[in-house]
């Protein structure tokens, strides 16, 4: 696991943007085009801008969803309304490419299936994104894998529903999709972050983050949730 610190969280979604540029151009290159999964939050929101300024073969880029809260569309909540408003309203990707998870459905569980098979229909079977980017909550969640929730055991599905966390239940991506992607890149910034942090890195602990696989894996931290040792440079690979 390769750990990058910045100066700050502008600095360290910078450097997120450019590290997925280069696995888009990188699996545009190799394979014709690039399937990524992003997650919210405000530090991902300042990196998609720095996104959407690159120079990429936009036309063969599509960007799916790590996880959604389960409310209308349009929702302040819902991370689809930044990422069309920052990739498609102002920015350079297709509406057609931006892969939205289906939370408004009454059958919640048939829609996470349906999304999965989506995705397999338009890229592998089973689908191996190129890149995830994902979060650290301060509880040790990632995606909306959260602690004590069933959707941690799911192993036979891509996608799954999460009970209410936060006042919502969540569509999520499960361990294996995470597990077969080609890259992850850990976006993680914030004092509040730096237990939680320390313990991805020594790979040690029971929460949902830990059991993410780490091989071909770059966490992107701030100083301020990077630990000690690590400060003013890059850390453990």
């Amino acid at each position: 696991m390769r750990l990058i610190v910045a100066a700050d969280a502008t600095a360290a979604a910078s450097i997120a943007a450019a590290e997925i540029g280069r696995a888009c151009r990188a699996a545009v290159a190799a394979r014709g085009r690039a399937l990524i999964a992003v997650s919210g939050g405000t530090t991902p929101w300042l990196m998609l801008r720095d996104l959407r300024s690159l120079d990429l073969p936009w036309t063969s880029i599509h960007v799916a969803q790590v996880d959604e809260r389960c409310a209308p569309r349009g929702d302040a909540q819902r991370n689809l309304t930044q990422l069309e408003e920052i990739l498609v309203h102002d920015g350079p990707l297709q509406a057609s490419q931006l892969l939205a998870m289906p939370v408004e459905a009454q059958d919640r569980v048939a829609a996470a299936s349906g999304y999965q098979s989506a995705l397999e229909a338009l890229f592998d079977h089973p689908v191996r994104f190129d890149l995830v980017q994902l979060g650290l909550g301060t509880d040790g969640h990632t995606a909306s894998l959260v602690p004590d929730d069933p959707v941690l055991a799911v192993v036979d599905r891509d996608v799954a529903i999460t009970l209410p966390y936060q006042g919502l239940p969540r569509m999520t991506l499960t361990y294996p999709p995470l597990a077969r992607a080609r890259e992850r890149l850990w976006l993680v910034t914030g004092e509040s972050k730096s237990s939680r942090l320390a313990e991805l890195l020594r790979g040690t602990g029971t929460t949902p983050a830990i059991a993410v696989a780490r091989e071909h894996s770059t966490v992107i931290a701030d100083v301020a949730s990077a630990p000690s040792s690590a400060k003013g440079g890059r850390g453990p690979g």
